[in-house]
C-alpha cells in the first residue's frame, strides 16, 4: 500500500517496456492510485530523443500535480551492437546513441516534468539505471559506452535532486538498478546472474520506493532498498 495520498497521480515513461509495463499493471491494482499516465512511443508518440516531443507531452498533463515518476527507459545494445568488450571496439556512434538514450532523454525528462511535481506533499521519482554505471564498484572492465551513459544519468539525478530539494522539500528523486531482469534484450547478458521477472522487478522497485523518505533523495539504489556506490 503506497504511503502517496490518496488519489495520488502517477506517469510512467517507457510504459510499453519489460518494466514499464509490469510497473503500470502493478500501479493500475493500487487502490490508493487516482489516475496513470502511461508515455511510449508506441502508445502516443512520446520521443525520448526529441525535446519537443518531451516537453509536448508534459504541458498535456500539466492541469494537476503528480505525485510518482518512474521513467523506465534505456537501452543495452544499439543497432544490434553489443555492449563493448575491450577499448578496441569502441565506436563513436554507438556511445553517442547509448548517452542519447540513456542519460540526454532522461535529463530532458527531468527537465519538463519534475516541475509538475506536488510541492505540498510527498512525491517520488525514479530513473532506471544499472548497477554496472557505478564507477566504484567496477571490476570488470567493458561495456564502456552503457556504463558511462548510466554513470551520467547517475550525475544527472543527483544533480536534478539537489535543484528539486529547494522548491519540494519532501521529494524523493532517486536512480535505482532494478536487478538482472528476464527480458529478451538482457537473455545473452545474464550468464550466471540471479534474474527475476519483470512483475518481480516492478513490485521489487515500488516497494524500494514507497519505503524511500527525503533524507535518501539523490542516492542511486538497488531494488532491494540497498545503497549502490556511486
Amino acid at each position: 500500500m503506497f504511503s502517496l495520498p490518496d488519489g495520488f497521480r502517477a506517469v510512467v515513461i517507457g510504459a510499453n517496456g519489460g518494466i514499464g509495463r509490469a510497473v503500470c499493471e502493478r500501479l493500475q491494482s493500487e487502490s490508493k492510485l487516482g489516475e496513470l499516465i502511461e508515455l511510449s512511443r508506441s502508445h502516443d508518440g512520446f520521443d525520448l530523443l526529441n525535446e519537443a516531443s518531451i516537453a509536448e507531452h508534459a504541458r498535456s498533463i500539466s492541469g494537476k500535480p503528480v505525485h510518482l515518476l518512474i521513467c523506465a527507459t534505456g537501452i543495452l545494445t544499439c543497432a544490434d551492437t553489443p555492449p563493448e568488450k575491450a577499448l578496441r571496439h569502441l565506436a563513436p556512434d554507438v556511445m553517442i546513441a547509448q548517452f542519447q538514450t540513456n542519460a540526454i532523454g532522461p535529463a530532458l525528462v527531468a527537465k519538463h516534468f519534475l516541475p509538475l511535481l506536488d510541492r505540498r506533499s510527498r512525491s517520488i521519482v525514479a530513473f532506471l539505471s544499472a548497477r554496472v554505471g557505478s564507477i566504484s564498484d567496477n571490476r570488470l572492465g567493458g561495456w564502456i559506452s552503457y556504463r558511462a551513459s548510466k554513470a551520467a544519468l547517475n550525475q544527472i539525478v543527483r544533480t536534478a535532486s539537489i535543484e528539486l530539494t529547494r522548491t519540494h522539500p519532501i521529494s524523493v528523486v532517486v536512480a535505482i538498478h532494478p536487478g538482472t531482469v528476464r527480458t529478451e534484450l538482457s537473455k545473452p547478458y545474464s550468464g550466471n546472474h540471479l534474474t527475476v521477472s519483470a512483475d518481480e522487478a516492478a513490485a521489487n522497485i515500488l516497494s524500494t520506493l514507497d519505503d524511500l523518505d527525503s533524507s535518501r533523495t539523490g542516492c542511486f539504489v538497488a531494488y532491494n532498498g540497498s545503497e549502490i556506490p556511486w
